[in-house]
Formats: C-alpha cells, structure tokens, sequence
C-alpha cells in the first residue's frame, strides 16, 4: 500500500522536504489556522503530519510526530507506514511538492546558469519542477540526502 497524501504543518518543514525528497506528496502549510489546515486535509484527502497535539486531536487521522529531531520524525513516519520509500527520487520538488520531470538543457541560459555544463554535456540528467521552475540534478548535495536517509532507517525505530 502506497503512502498516504499528507499535509504538514509549520512545525513540520525539514520533515515534509525530506518526504518530498523520497517522492511522497506531502504539502507543507504555514501561517494557517488549524481550522483551514483540517478542512484542507479534509478536502484533499490528506493525513495531516503535526507536532501540535490539539490539532492532532481535531484532524481526523492525523499523525502527531512526538521528536522535535528530523531523524526521529522520519523513523515514526516510516514505523507508521513501512511503504514510505527511504531512496531518493525526482518525482517531487523538496521547495513547493510540485511534479518533478525531465528538463532538456540548452533552453533557457539564465534559467541554467547554476548547472554543471562539463557533466550536463556528459549527460548528467536534470530535472525541473512543474510548479516553480527549479531544476534539480545529481550532485553531492544528493550523496548526502542519501547517507541521511539510510541512517535515518537502519536505526531502530524511536
């Protein structure tokens, strides 16, 4: 069984990334009420993922994420829903939760200016979001998503 659609609230960022990060379409909401959070998750069929134990209460389904620690979040999560992938992928932007897809270099010079045109020439793939525009690529920046999701599940659940 897939993952759940979720909705994390403010206290939840780093969180949400890092469930984008593993492609789970996770939207992360700031300055909203807990009433417009809950009917959000309502209408769009979502779980919401709080640190707030009152909201936790009052959205039905909802996961209240006890650690104020990233890996001790990630651990709950994937304890409550061992189908939560622990690889990164580009299917979700870590930034807005928008698609991720192939991006063809060459198109857009500013847009590109931060690429590594010798790799991208040696074929480097990028990829950009449908919603905001980013791109995104494989660069050492992922190495280290990678060896922080790999900790984060071989350790026993907290």
């Amino acid at each position: 069984m897939a993952p759940p659609r979720w909705l994390a609230d403010e206290m939840l960022g780093r969180l949400a990334r890092y469930l984008r990060f593993v492609g789970c379409d996770t939207l992360y909401v700031r300055d909203v009420s807990d009433d417009e959070i809950v009917a959000r998750a309502g209408a769009e069929g979502r779980v919401v993922l709080t640190r707030d134990r009152e909201l936790a209460r009052r959205a039905p389904g909802a996961f209240w994420v006890a650690s104020p620690h990233l890996p001790d979040q990630w651990r709950a999560v994937r304890a409550a829903w061992p189908d939560v992938p622990a690889e990164l992928s580009y299917e979700r932007c870590p930034i807005c939760n928008g698609t991720l897809g192939r991006y063809a270099p060459g198109t857009d010079p500013v847009r590109e200016a931060g690429l590594p045109t010798e790799r991208v020439r040696a074929g480097l793939e990028v990829w950009a979001c449908s919603a905001c525009g980013q791109l995104y690529w494989e660069g050492s920046h992922a190495a280290h998503i990678r060896a922080r999701l790999a900790a984060w599940s071989e350790a026993a659940p907290a």
